[in-house]
């Protein structure tokens, strides 16, 4: 294993991993030779191209050991806040679940690898994570079990090679999301914010201002992308949309995946970009039917060959809506870098209207709000957010306001009192719903002493 990813425990963690180490013990009767910590996420604005941070105090931890006697086998336990089950999985048989370690550690070391003699182990995982909250828990879980494999096999990769694993392994899933949460996961450093692009994967450092707190306020309302089509149909829709405008500019669309390559193999900027979806998409939704059109394809070709099994059934694309979002999105993404490193004397002020903006564009260009998320936006600015917005995936789960620092301790009273007690949300205690953050470092392997 790299040093790395190697540490010794912090005494602020060292108190939850006796913990940990005690319930190993109590279970396998054996003591944990490693445990692995990887941490949540916060994305503070952006899609695709973003900025995201570390959550500095929620991660999830596995304590695994070398299991005798289990060459062929695999013993997971889920326990804390993840519910207390377990979970055996033949090492050479087929996984039910790849947001699981089983299937993280299934998909990474016979396809990187091409390793099949597995070796067996047994974990005892838990998490502060609130899960479904759009702070990456299911991406901490499989980063964390990529990190175990590693550690297990004594093999070696670097945070870019693992983070680029851990992103193809949750497709696997059904989720087709594009690598932001196990960048952060990885790459994220104490103190800093990272600005990550992709095609190839990079991380930059950002500084935030000093005047100003980022607070993550969970609405509690809960949405597994795993077990619904909202996102995949936005990822769809993206696609789609890509692809007529590179047919309109006469492009390969046939290779084109993302928007980006069509800006790219462009040579243009986000403003033009944005000018050429205005001239090219109409508003109006468009029908598969419509699609093969403008493609000159077949409806059977474009079920088998572009659409995804769980959007194959979908009657409309608002293409128009989607890359608009993704532009402005990427444009917004790039203006807060600018601001934080020119820092003017308005700094919070301009980085807070970049995310109200992100907000609206999310709201009603990528319709990936709720109610709940909306309402809870409006609270945050009513009392003393600068900006504040939707953070993860949407539908549910947290937004992420920027607070004047002499503000916070109002701002989180009436924010607690005007949300949660005022709407009686009985599952705020558990769901650690209301608290500033700062950001921390990425994933590590900590020895046991």
């Amino acid at each position: 294993m790299s040093e790395i990813w190697l540490r010794r425990a912090l005494p602020c963690v060292e108190s939850r991993l006796l913990k940990l180490k005690g319930m190993f013990n109590s279970k396998f009767g054996s003591v944990p030779k490693f445990y692995v910590r990887a941490p949540g996420r916060v994305n503070i604005i952006g899609l695709g191209f973003c900025f995201g941070w570390r959550l500095q105090e929620n991660d999830i931890k596995n304590s695994p050991i070398l299991s005798e006697g289990r060459a062929y086998r695999l013993l997971w336990i889920f326990c804390s806040s993840y519910g207390c089950r377990t979970r055996y999985v033949n090492s050479c048989g087929t996984c039910e679940n790849t947001h699981s370690p089983a299937g993280q550690y299934q998909s990474l070391v016979p396809e990187h690898f091409g390793l099949s003699d597995l070796t067996g182990m047994n974990c005892l995982v838990d998490g502060n994570i609130p899960p479904s909250s759009g702070l990456s828990s299911s991406s901490a879980l499989v980063c964390c079990a990529g990190l175990v494999t590693l550690t297990v096999l004594g093999m070696n990769l670097s945070k870019v090679e693992l983070a680029e694993i851990c992103a193809k392994s949750e497709h696997y899933t059904g989720t087709e999301g594009g690598g932001m949460d196990q960048s952060i996961s990885f790459l994220a450093e104490e103190g800093t914010a990272k600005l990550i692009e992709f095609s190839p994967l990079r991380a930059t450092d950002v500084k935030l201002p000093s005047g100003a707190v980022f607070v993550i306020a969970n609405s509690c309302v809960e949405m597994n992308k795993a077990a619904t089509s909202h996102f995949n149909i936005r990822v769809m829709e993206c696609r789609l949309a890509a692809k007529l405008l590179a047919k309109h500019k006469c492009l390969p669309w046939e290779e084109v995946l993302r928007l980006e390559e069509v800006q790219a193999k462009l040579g243009v900027s986000l403003e033009e970009m944005l000018l050429i979806t205005e001239d090219t998409l109409h508003s109006e939704p468009y029908s598969p039917e419509e699609i093969c059109r403008c493609l000159g394809i077949s409806l059977q070709e474009l079920k088998t060959q572009i659409l995804s099994p769980n959007t194959q059934d979908v009657l409309t694309f608002k293409l128009y809506q989607r890359a608009k979002h993704v532009y402005s999105e990427a444009a917004r993404v790039l203006q807060f870098k600018k601001i934080c490193e020119e820092a003017p004397d308005n700094t919070v002020q301009l980085l807070g209207e970049l995310m109200n903006q992100s907000h609206v564009s999310c709201r009603d260009m990528y319709e990936c709000s709720c109610p709940e998320l909306d309402q809870l936006v409006d609270i945050c600015r009513k009392f003393g957010a600068q900006g504040s917005r939707l953070t993860g995936a949407g539908w549910g789960g947290c937004t992420v306001s920027i607070v004047p620092a002499d503000k916070l301790s109002s701002f989180l009273a009436n924010v607690h009192e005007a949300y949660y007690q005022r709407s009686n949300r009985s599952l705020v205690p558990e769901k650690q719903s209301l608290f500033a953050t700062k950001p921390g470092g990425g994933a590590l392997v900590f020895l046991e002493a």
